[in-house]
């Protein structure tokens, strides 16, 4: 599975009520064999977003933290112009979709499912991913 930003903001700024589901995805992540992964503008994204409220640092820790247990997908030129030709509303959805497809993601994790509606991957929220853990 391929982690959206916002699950990782959900956590980050203990946003209600999604920091319930977010975070014990994050957690039982941390704990199993499961493999997940975040794309690499995810990192930019993040770090831009949380810096300011919890100082470069703890935003830094996060991520250090974070990269012991979800790795960032590798992904390169041909990955942008796959994100580019799909018909997506958001090219910063398209992509995470081209992320998800480089590392063989077979779900996006995020709030927002709606966006994905036309991702070539399915979109699961957090609580959705956590169920399908829980029955593999």
């Amino acid at each position: 599975m391929l982690l959206d930003t916002d699950v990782l903001l959900d956590v980050a700024f203990d946003r209600q009520p999604n920091v319930d589901a977010s975070g014990e995805l994050l957690d039982r992540l941390e704990r199993g064999r499961e493999k997940a992964f975040i794309a690499w503008h995810t990192v930019s994204n993040f770090y831009y977003l949380v810096a300011p409220s919890h100082g470069g640092p703890g935003a830094r820790d996060f991520i250090l933290d974070l990269t012991r247990f979800v790795a960032v997908a590798e992904t390169d030129t041909r990955a942008v112009r796959y994100a580019a030709e799909l018909p997506m509303r958001d090219f910063e959805d398209a992509l995470q979709v081209a992320a998800a497809r480089a590392c063989g993601a077979r779900h996006i994790v995020t709030r927002s499912v709606r966006d994905f509606d036309r991702s070539p991957i399915l979109a699961l929220t957090p609580s959705e991913a956590l169920a399908e853990l829980i029955r593999s």
